[in-house]
């Protein structure tokens, strides 16, 4: 495969052309790209994720030796120390864990009294089930654009898809950028509305000095294997309306009165609890949470310096309203000056480079083989409308140029290491650039399982839990 990479000698140099940083400079010693044949910027693994240490061994023996390992009498003593600890950490006043984000969504959303043909405004770049529990809960969502440099709702836009059915605004902070919460709890103001945060990629961060989850209504979050804080599966749901949170507890607990049962409210319920396992290991999570947010913070920022300088590629703006980073997955942009190589054939590059990375990590909901809802399936899309709604003509041109063009997302475990590990990620990024003209004369099925659906990917990726 002869091509400019052969020409070994040559190095290229990237320099950080933001403003007020120092130059970073990158050498890359040229070769053939690793998917072509060449040798990969790296062949060690970056840090294991999940992390633990011996204190949540002890914490799981005494769990165990207890003999009281499930969710009721609830809130079982640890799963409500977590939510205690988790919900001030965040400035609200309640918490109550459950089974999954995607419960915790649609126990907020039945707690906030949205129901059947309700419309909630959701963005559409995002994880199905924001949109799902929408559906579960008898509401319909309504898709809206994000912005450009955050990949979050886009306010305006989610302004002019308000209708008289609108009750909800569904907001959902992504990746390492939130959405902008003043002009959206304005908006809500205005109309009336209520907002539920979807906060499952950002445990720990703040907006302009306020917690994730603590600025809506009511915040969600997911504690999945690949999330910030993880028990392998769970969720959290934090707020300050103590009615709220009321029912919440009810709907978590086979439809039983809450703790406190000031407003006497009663509702049908299932069993969502968690088990004392989980929240033994999320006690762990949340004491080591600040640590690793720093961490993930300190080399994102150097490998935005590196990225700035490597033509074709592009960091995400910075977000001045981040008061507290939190960084699930870094996300840059792939803007190469032509698109002779696909974002996905890049992608696909840059992880046999050693740098584990996607593209297609999420989908515009509308389009994803993960959301077939149907009128008969979901009668509220059909019931006291001309017309049932039809998610096949939705268009939201920002999310399905993230999805399919421009989206670049590396896990959060690959800036847990040191600087030489940020430095590889720097290096493989600059070598897959410089070797563009390479990749555009091969096929672009080499990209392989990077151009799949995240709805067939399972059946391949079979050991991955991110």
């Amino acid at each position: 495969m002869p091509s400019a990479l052969l020409e070994t000698a040559r190095a290229i140099k990237a320099e950080s052309g933001i403003a007020g940083e120092a130059p970073y400079t990158i050498l890359v010693q040229m070769s053939d790209l690793a998917i072509l044949g060449g040798k990969p910027v790296r062949n060690k693994p970056f840090p294991a994720w999940p992390q633990y240490d011996g204190r949540d061994r002890e914490r799981l023996v005494t769990v165990l030796e207890s003999r009281n390992w499930g969710g009721y009498p609830f809130p079982n003593l640890l799963a409500d120390e977590f939510a205690r600890k988790f919900a001030a950490h965040h400035g609200a006043r309640y918490g109550c864990c459950l089974a999954n984000g995607t419960i915790a969504i649609l126990a907020a959303l039945k707690a906030a009294g949205i129901g059947f043909g309700d419309e909630v405004i959701v963005p559409a770049y995002t994880w199905d089930g924001t949109a799902t529990a929408v559906l579960d809960a008898g509401a319909i969502p309504i898709f809206v654009d994000v912005d450009p440099d955050t990949y979050c709702m886009d306010v305006e836009v989610a302004r002019q898809a308000l209708t008289r059915r609108t009750k909800a605004l569904l907001p959902v902070h992504l990746a390492m950028r939130f959405a902008e919460m003043d002009p959206l709890l304005k908006l809500a103001e205005e109309r009336d509305l209520i907002v539920i945060e979807d906060c499952a990629h950002v445990h720990g961060g703040q907006y302009k000095g306020r917690g994730a989850g603590s600025m809506g209504d009511i915040g969600c979050f997911s504690l999945q294997s690949s999330k910030l804080m993880t028990s392998g599966e769970g969720g959290i749901v934090i707020t300050s309306r103590l009615d709220c949170f009321e029912l919440v507890q009810s709907l978590v607990n086979c439809g039983r009165a809450s703790v406190t049962d000031q407003f006497k409210k009663r509702i049908v319920g299932s069993n969502y609890r968690i088990t004392e396992f989980q929240a033994a290991v999320l006690l762990g999570q949340l004491e080591r949470l600040e640590e690793l947010a720093a961490t993930r913070s300190r080399h994102a920022t150097l490998l935005t310096r590196m990225l700035a300088g490597i033509d074709g590629v592009r960091p995400l703006p910075a977000q001045p309203a981040l008061t507290r980073e939190a960084i699930y997955n870094y996300v840059f942009q792939y803007r190469p000056a032509d698109r002779r190589v696909s974002r996905d054939l890049f992608v696909a590059a840059l992880d046999a480079e050693g740098i584990p990375s996607d593209g297609r990590f999420y989908e515009p909901v509308y389009r994803s083989d993960l959301f077939g809802a149907k009128p008969e399936d979901f009668p509220q899309l059909r019931i006291d409308r001309e017309e049932p709604v039809n998610y096949r003509a939705f268009r939201c041109p920002v999310a399905e140029r993230a999805a399919y063009e421009e989206s670049v997302w590396l896990p959060q475990f690959l800036l847990l290491g040191d600087e030489a590990d940020v430095e590889d990620i720097g290096r493989a990024v600059a070598k897959v650039m410089a070797g563009v003209d390479a990749l555009a004369s091969e096929d672009m099925s080499l990209a392989g399982v990077k151009s799949m659906s995240r709805a067939d990917r399972p059946r391949v990726e079979k050991e991955k839990n991110y």
